[in-house]
């Protein structure tokens, strides 16, 4: 045989024993699944139709949920929370369990720390990528999730694994770099307007200065990765940087009703202006659901405040760095 084991054409009755249970278990496990994945489809299909005929509100369904995660913590060594996302599930399709606007986590362990100082994570750069999906206890499908919701995911994490308070660098305009304690509990989500959301589409459209409208769509954690992989595949040399270009083309998905792909990959290089192309992703990001990590600080050398963003290191994580 090919891996050099020996097989006993005749198997003692023992052996065969012991494979009719190993069978009997696996098709117990099966079926548990499927009854599972049964019974969780049934369970989005009634709240979405709750939520239709109104007889349940989202928050209805949270509270519920948070009495549910009550009872089950008091039973568990490894409690859980409820981690709101900033899009409330307005972008998600119906099927979509990020749809009820909120994920349930659980709180950082050891394990969780062993995927933070794997090394082929770090260089693969998947690390936080694996780190979330360790700690998300909700079944969802990680990929589908927007990049501003996966920003609250990264926020909760840090606050509920190292405490609520992080001191970030921050250079004041004056020139003095200054060390500002942030309580992480405070970042507030961005505001969003529902009426500028179709329920469970995400899809947007952009109007240049000359009347082009590039329909888009606003990134996923899945969109993040192909990102990527592409960018991985141009990168060598002294070739230029196209990081700004993929993303593009990544985000659009017409020009004045075009798909094809050829036609928006030479749209982006050849016909938009730059500054067309920074009011599109200045539009887009007032569009994307996110947290807000703007602050006002007060300048130790002036005394005069300013407003300046959280800058995010490695220490954010890597807390010892």
């Amino acid at each position: 045989m090919s891996d050099g084991k020996v097989i006993n054409p005749i198997p003692n009755q023992k052996d065969g024993m012991e494979s009719k249970n190993e069978i009997k278990s696996k098709l117990t496990e099966m079926n548990d699944a499927e009854k599972s994945v049964a019974n969780a489809q049934a369970e989005i299909e009634r709240r979405m139709q709750a939520l239709k005929d109104g007889s349940a509100t989202v928050d209805d369904f949270k509270v519920s949920h948070e009495e549910e995660i009550v009872k089950e913590n008091k039973k568990s060594k490894y409690p859980t929370l409820i981690v709101d996302l900033p899009s409330k599930g307005l972008l998600y399709p119906e099927d979509n369990p990020l749809s009820l606007g909120y994920v349930e986590m659980k709180y950082m362990t050891a394990k969780e720390e062993d995927i933070l100082t794997t090394e082929s994570y770090i260089k693969k750069g998947v690390v936080l990528d694996k780190l979330f999906q360790s700690l998300i206890v909700s079944k969802i499908n990680y990929d589908t999730m927007l990049s501003g919701d996966r920003d609250a995911i990264m926020i909760a994490a840090r606050m509920y694994g190292y405490g609520e308070t992080y001191n970030t660098k921050i250079t004041s305009p004056s020139g003095k770099v200054m060390t500002v304690p942030i309580n992480l509990s405070e970042i507030p989500h961005k505001e969003i307007d529902p009426d500028k959301y179709a329920s469970g589409v995400n899809s947007f459209v952009y109007t240049t200065m000359d009347g082009t409208e590039i329909k888009f769509k606003l990134l996923t954690n899945g969109d993040q990765k192909e990102i990527q992989e592409n960018l991985k595949k141009v990168r060598r040399g002294d070739s230029r940087d196209t990081q700004l270009t993929t993303r593009l083309f990544q985000m659009i998905q017409s020009i004045n009703g075009n798909s094809d792909r050829g036609f928006i990959k030479a749209y982006i290089e050849n016909d938009l202006r730059a500054i067309d192309s920074r009011g599109f992703r200045e539009y887009v990001n007032e569009m994307n659901p996110g947290v807000d990590m703007s602050i006002e600080v007060i300048d130790e050398d002036t005394g005069e405040p300013f407003r300046t963003t959280i800058a995010i290191g490695l220490d954010f994580f890597w807390i010892n760095i």
